[in-house]
């Protein structure tokens, strides 16, 4: 193996079996262990061997990374891909029998990094799940498609915000299904290192939209405001970086994961501050009767005098609520050509519509509202 460059010589102890296994690789000229790599194994030949980084704060998965796991699809079978070191089954104990609804065995990946909002979204809907940071919404999609995560939790919709129009447009791009909802309550923290008084922050770091839903607060502070990718990376730099004259908003997790002192809890303008996550999965759930489902739709329409009105009436002539409507410009076609006799021609925008509406599919009246609108 090289190390900058120089030749080292490893040795290996660890458990292989023929399909592959665990394998600490120990530098002979150190005597100490160099990591904990997982082999896999086809006609005595290794496929693939990915590093086990010993650190507390797991590490994003980044596009890069999903694209070389792409590369090897025999790495991509169920509980392959791990970053765990367990090399043998352990006994299974009373703690292990828990409805598989409180996510025991499930892998939930969220954009950002530990402490974010939507690592706490996914685990207010898997308490016992492993959560899986991802650098990017993206790479979210990806990882469920690619098997390496079974589920993944994004935002859709904030109280204060509005639509995360990203995640409308990537719902089209990827083969997901969406599989049920979480809200959660955002809290906004102001946070800095130990020591730093809140007199002594000259700018605030967070994510733009923390920014925003906490304008009014930081304005009275006079700092300087600066984005960031996420909430919890805000904190992390502060924390790597020794920023003292820095603060972050994010969550009271990031704060305790990243040591930061929290200097004022609810920094959000409005205290009913709420972002609701959509949970994805590879397959969908099958819709029934027994507790109320809420349905998804996307659809676009022919241009014309009431159409959207005429669409949106095959709803309420069944007696079923819409629960959002949001439109988006259709990217590979924006523009629509209308011939008008009196002024030549007219350019609209062409649209497509999202809509949820509470009903579940296997009730007549949804499969007549959809049948109507088609």
């Amino acid at each position: 193996m090289l190390d900058g460059g120089k030749m080292i010589s490893l040795d290996g102890v660890g458990i292989l079996g023929g399909g592959g296994g665990l394998i600490c690789l120990k530098r002979r000229d150190l005597g100490r262990s160099y990591g904990v790599c997982f082999l896999k194994w086809r006609y005595g030949r290794p496929l693939c061997a990915k590093p086990v980084e010993d650190e507390s704060v797991p590490v994003p998965i980044s596009a890069a990374e999903l694209s070389r796991v792409a590369g090897n699809a025999e790495a991509l079978e169920r509980g392959r891909w791990n970053r765990e070191s367990n090399a043998l089954p352990r006994q299974l104990s009373a703690t292990d029998l828990v409805a598989p609804s409180q996510g025991l065995n499930i892998r939930v990946a969220y954009q950002g990094l530990p402490g974010a909002f939507s690592e706490a979204a996914a685990l207010k809907a898997y308490p016992l799940c492993e959560t899986v940071p991802c650098e990017e919404f993206d790479v979210t999609f990806k990882a469920v498609e690619m098997s390496v995560v079974d589920r993944a939790v994004l935002p859709i919709e904030n109280s204060s915000d509005g639509s995360i129009h990203r995640n409308y447009d990537l719902l089209l791009s990827h083969r997901l299904h969406i599989v049920g909802e979480v809200q959660l309550a955002v809290n906004h923290c102001l946070m800095a290192l130990p020591g730093v008084k809140k007199e002594g922050i000259k700018r605030v770091l967070s994510h733009p939209n923390a920014l925003a839903q906490c304008e009014f607060k930081l304005n009275k502070l006079e700092v300087i405001q600066q984005n960031m990718h996420d909430t919890a990376g805000a904190a992390q730099i502060i924390a790597s970086d020794n920023l003292r004259d820095a603060g972050a908003i994010a969550s009271v997790q990031a704060a305790e994961i990243y040591g930061l002192n929290i200097l004022e809890k609810g920094m959000q303008d409005l205290s009913d501050n709420v972002t609701r996550f959509l949970i994805l999965a590879r397959e969908p759930i099958i819709p029934g009767t027994d507790r109320p489902f809420k349905t998804s739709i996307v659809f676009t329409l022919d241009e014309g005098p009431g159409v959207l009105f005429k669409a949106l009436a095959v709803f309420s002539l069944r007696n079923i609520s819409l629960t959002k409507i949001e439109s988006r410009p259709q990217r590979k076609r924006p523009l629509k050509v209308v011939t008008d006799s009196n002024h030549g021609t007219a350019k609209y925008f062409d649209y497509l519509f999202y809509i949820d509406f509470e009903a579940s599919m296997i009730e007549p009246r949804a499969q007549n509202a959809l049948a109507h609108l088609q």
